[in-house]
């Protein structure tokens, strides 16, 4: 049995979408645990369980992962999916071939300043072996990015259990050959959909950031320095609504196309 774990939260936008999407591509007997936080109750005929929880998005992932293991057998599969995630083929060839390598698979964004750890988009393991683990999608452990920064973001602590026990785990990454957008709208392993803002609308990642406009050095004398302190805002400013509203574009059309059953627009990503 095949096990989905996934949260939703605000908005109902991408239930029927992801529920849809996973009827058409598992081809395995599986069931969907969900948690559906501030979604009217009338969304949880789309699943098989739905739990009530409140806490942060890691905490709502492992109470989900907890409830799975008092009813599965250690050798039933569970899948972590974001709420705005989804196979758009099938992902079971995917999910054999990594788990024969590894007993852990899952996403790596290692576009977002080369972002080291297991990401809960998309990540199969046994129920047995996140119980062992145990797993965790808690943050606290940190790693240094790109630029050698320590950062520290959900499935941390995940990544910092697998280093500790030395196991190894199978990385999927981005397989985009065309980028609206450099971490939003992503397809991993020519198999998940992430969206990657379905429920905060135009966030802006550290990659988002990292590629901002260049400020002005600000000056020790304090007339001047005021003025270069605006400057700097206001070109800020200018460039985070610019990039706003591109992604508002890209995410909006992208969403129309998914909710109306459009089938090309994975193409055209890859």
């Amino acid at each position: 049995m095949l096990y989905i774990a996934t949260v939703h939260y605000g908005s109902p936008d991408w239930i029927e979408i992801q529920t849809r999407y996973l009827r058409e591509h598992i081809s395995v007997p599986y069931q969907t645990w969900a948690s559906l936080e501030a979604i009217d109750p009338s969304y949880a005929v789309h699943f098989d369980r739905v739990l009530e929880l409140h806490g942060n998005h890691a905490d709502k992932l492992n109470h989900l992962a907890f409830e799975i293991s008092r009813v599965a057998a250690d050798d039933d599969l569970i899948m972590f999916l974001d709420g705005d995630a989804f196979p758009i083929a099938d992902p079971l060839p995917l999910i054999r071939e990594g788990l024969a390598q590894a007993p852990l698979i899952a996403v790596r964004r290692a576009e977002n300043l080369d972002d080291k750890q297991p990401h809960p988009c998309f990540c199969v393991t046994t129920v047995g072996f996140w119980r062992s683990l145990p797993g965790d999608w808690s943050y606290g452990y940190c790693y240094r990015d790109a630029h050698g920064r320590l950062m520290s973001d959900v499935g941390a602590n995940l990544l910092r259990k697998l280093e500790l026990t030395n196991t190894p785990w199978v990385e999927v990454l981005r397989s985009n050959r065309r980028n609206l957008d450099p971490l939003f709208f992503g397809i991993y392993g020519d198999a998940i959909y992430h969206h990657g803002a379905g429920f905060r609308s135009s966030e802006f990642s550290r990659v988002h950031l990292d590629a901002g406009p260049a400020l002005r050095p600000v000056p020790d004398t304090p007339l001047v320095r005021g003025v270069v302190k605006r400057i700097n805002w206001e070109t800020q400013r200018r460039w985070e609504h610019q990039l706003r509203a591109r992604q508002t574009e890209c995410e909006q059309m992208l969403f129309q196309r998914i909710q109306r059953g459009d089938h090309d627009w994975p193409a055209e990503l890859l």
